[in-house]
Parts: structure tokens; sequence; C-alpha cells
């Protein structure tokens, strides 16, 4: 049995503090450093001396602790963004004498559900100043947007309105057209001038708080769980492991960016984030390029993601034989045409770990006429040989705006994720 620190208000909580990919990562490294670690640049050499570390590139993070005897890796990966509304590069816009914010939509977001909120900004900023370039996260919890919907009586479908991504998930900020610009009280925000405001990475995020629903207080309505909730389970339980003392593996949590984008970039599953952070750890113990890749055909790595619950208004949308319940224990996930990397040996060592954990494991299959989404480990699968298995916690409302999920599955998952960095 293995037991956690993690819990639903605590979930809650990251999640509230963490409206961007930026945010998660400074949430990851608050919670790392009140257990030790400490964050090592990628410029610098690395100590020789093992301990408890952790770098950051962007939206993602990547953490370990090498103090104990383990010379292969169990590593918990995931992902820190989240489909939302980001701001367009000129973002100024006039219409029907109001004053609109320019957004785009990123990732597979579902739109209608970013409707008729009150939404706030986040992200960050690379300023330009008399020390030269520098990069500040901005955190704006203010409803300063929102995107209205078109009344029904003007629909041309009074079932709802479909929305034209270009033309529809602009957002209302002011009416007419004076004062300052967006960027302009952007800058002002972070107490710059405009000119100093060379480049940015903005995006919305819902201002309502996390919550503990239900009339048995059994659920958690929440703001991007995908992919949140396994950033959160997976730092408790590498805190958790590393307090408890560290055995056979070095553990690992791998946390990046663009995942719902295709991971294709500097700090994405796709990029040489992982690997190089892996074979630097070797080598800075005195090991060889030899040893790493010994190493790594000794690993494995928990690829964390989300997981459909079955959904009580739409269970025909789901595989009939593999019903996943709310509260009902953390998801291995398997798909025959590798959309999820999971594979025999993997889903023997997830079992195993759920065992240890004392939590039950459910399995998810997608419905073979439906097309599956992915993860990051077939990317990490193929970029790092290692033997990889995708597992999550259910939850409904994937990709929406506001999601929910089993209060109890918070501990479970976090519990197996421990486990399974240290068997």
């Amino acid at each position: 049995m293995v037991t956690t620190s993690a819990d639903a208000a605590g979930l809650g909580r990251f999640v509230d503090a963490s409206p961007s990919p930026f945010h998660v990562c400074e949430s990851v490294a608050k919670a790392l450093e009140a257990a030790g670690f400490r964050e090592l640049s990628e410029e610098h050499q690395w100590p020789s001396k093992p301990g408890r570390h952790y770098v950051m590139r962007g939206g993602s993070i990547v953490a370990w602790d090498s103090s104990g005897p383990g010379r292969s890796f169990r590593i918990v990966g995931g992902h820190t963004d989240s489909p939302n509304l980001r701001v367009k590069q000129n973002p100024g816009l006039h219409s029907a004498g109001l004053s609109m914010v320019g957004l785009e939509k990123y990732g597979g977001a579902l739109l209608n559900s970013w409707l008729d909120r009150d939404l706030g900004i986040s992200g960050r900023l690379a300023i330009r100043d008399s020390k030269g370039l520098r990069r500040r996260l901005i955190k704006i919890d203010e409803p300063v947007l929102r995107v209205p919907q078109l009344a029904i009586h003007l629909s041309e479908d009074r079932a709802g309105v479909t929305l034209d991504p270009q033309r529809h998930v602009n957002g209302i900020w002011s009416v007419g057209e004076s004062g300052p610009g967006f960027m302009e009280w952007i800058a002002a925000q972070a107490e710059v001038s405009v000119d100093q405001l060379l480049g940015w990475e903005l995006m919305t995020h819902d201002l309502a708080p996390s919550r503990v629903v239900g009339v048995n207080d059994d659920l958690l309505s929440a703001p991007r769980l995908d992919n949140q909730g396994t950033c959160y389970a997976g730092t408790r339980a590498l805190v958790d492991v590393v307090e408890g003392g560290v055995g056979q593996y070095i553990p690992v949590l791998a946390l990046f960016d663009h995942e719902e984008v295709g991971s294709g970039s500097d700090r994405g599953a796709a990029s040489e984030l992982l690997p190089t952070v892996l074979e630097r750890i070797v080598l800075a113990g005195g090991g060889s390029r030899e040893d790493y890749l010994r190493s790594m055909s000794m690993s494995a790595c928990a690829s964390g993601d989300m997981a459909h619950a079955t959904h009580p208004n739409y269970p025909e949308r789901h595989e009939p034989a593999h019903q996943i319940s709310i509260n009902g224990g953390p998801v291995l996930k398997v798909n025959q045409n590798l959309r999820y990397a999971s594979d025999a040996e993997g889903e023997a060592l997830f079992a195993v770990a759920a065992e240890q954990a004392g939590v039950p494991l459910q399995r998810y299959v997608h419905r073979a006429d439906l097309p599956c989404g992915s993860t990051i480990g077939p990317i990490t699968a193929t970029r790092t040989g290692l033997t990889t298995v995708d597992v999550g916690a259910p939850q409904l409302a994937m990709h929406s705006a506001r999601e929910l999920m089993g209060t109890a599955d918070v501990g479970m998952y976090s519990a197996v994720l421990a486990a399974f960095l240290n068997p």
C-alpha cells in the first residue's frame, strides 16, 4: 500500500495557480524546491555529486533524484499545456462599436465551452531592458475578456450555433475605441513600455475557481484537468518517493509543453529535451555514453494523460466491454494502432504498480469506429526506445473549458505513479 500527499483540494489549488504551461512549471518547481530539489541550468556544467535537481525549458520541466543506488530510470511523463484560446500577434480589433481582442484556437478546444465566460490572461513575455532580453510570466486574474454566444433567435440552426474559429471566438474587452490598445495595456500590467515588449505567448483562462462538487463531495470541477491532473499527481508522486527514500531506479518526472498541438517544438516531447537530460545525468555521475545506453535498456516510462470516463449521457460512444468509472481507479490505455504506446511489458509494469499501491486498475480501449487521440507516449517511445505505457485518471468533458473528475481518483492516481517510480 502506497500513501500519497495528493488530494482533490490540492489539485484544485494547483490548477487555479497554473493558468498557462509556464505557470504549471512554476507551480511544480515550488513544490520540488520545498522537497529539496534545486534548479540546474542547461548551459552550465552539472554537479557530479548525486542529488535532487530539475531543469526548466519554457513550459517544460524535467526533475529527478540521483541520490539513490539506481543507475537506470523510472519516468513519469505528462504535458503542461491545455486547449484554450490564445492571443494573436496583432490582437486589436473593432466591430459594431466594440473593441475586441483577436483570439486563436489552440489545440482541440471545445469552442462552445469558452463562450459566455469571464476570461483572464496569462502567459510569458519577452522584454528588452538595459540588461538585455529577459522573460517574465504574467497572470491577470481579472475578467478582461468575454466571448458572447449568438442569441438563438439569430442563429441559422436553433439547435445550436456552429462556430468558425476565425470569426466567432474573438473576445470583447471594451465599448468604443478609446483607451489603450490591448498590448499597451499588457505592457502597463508588466510595468514596461510597449516598445520594450518584443514577444509574447499569451492565452486566456476561465476565472471560475476549481470546486469540489456533488451531493457527496465526490467530484472535482476544474479547468485544465487534461493534463494538469497528471502534472499534480506526478509531482506529488515524485516528492513522496524521494522523501521516503529512493530505491533501485532514478525517479524522473518529465512534463512537456505543446502536446495538444503535436509536441513538435524545442521543448515538446518530440524534442531532444528528455534524452539529453537523461544522458547528462549519467555523464555527470561519471558514466559514459555506453553506460547511458545500457541504462536506457533497463528503464521505463509511464506516459500520464487523462482518460475518458464513460459518459452517462452517451454510453454508446464508448467501447462496450471497456467501461471506465469515475472514482474507479487509474486507467491503463491500449490502442492496437499505437495511438497509445502500451505493450504487454509496459502493461505488466503498471499492473504491478497498481497492486503495490493497493488501487484498482481499469483498462481503456477506444471504439474501433472512432478516431483515437494520442499522447506523448508514442513520441517518447520513438525518441528514446524506452518501454512505455500510457496511463491516466478518468474524467469527463475532456478539452472543455471546464472538466470533471472524481475526488478519490486524485489520490489513487498519484499513488500508482509513485509505485511505478519506486517499485
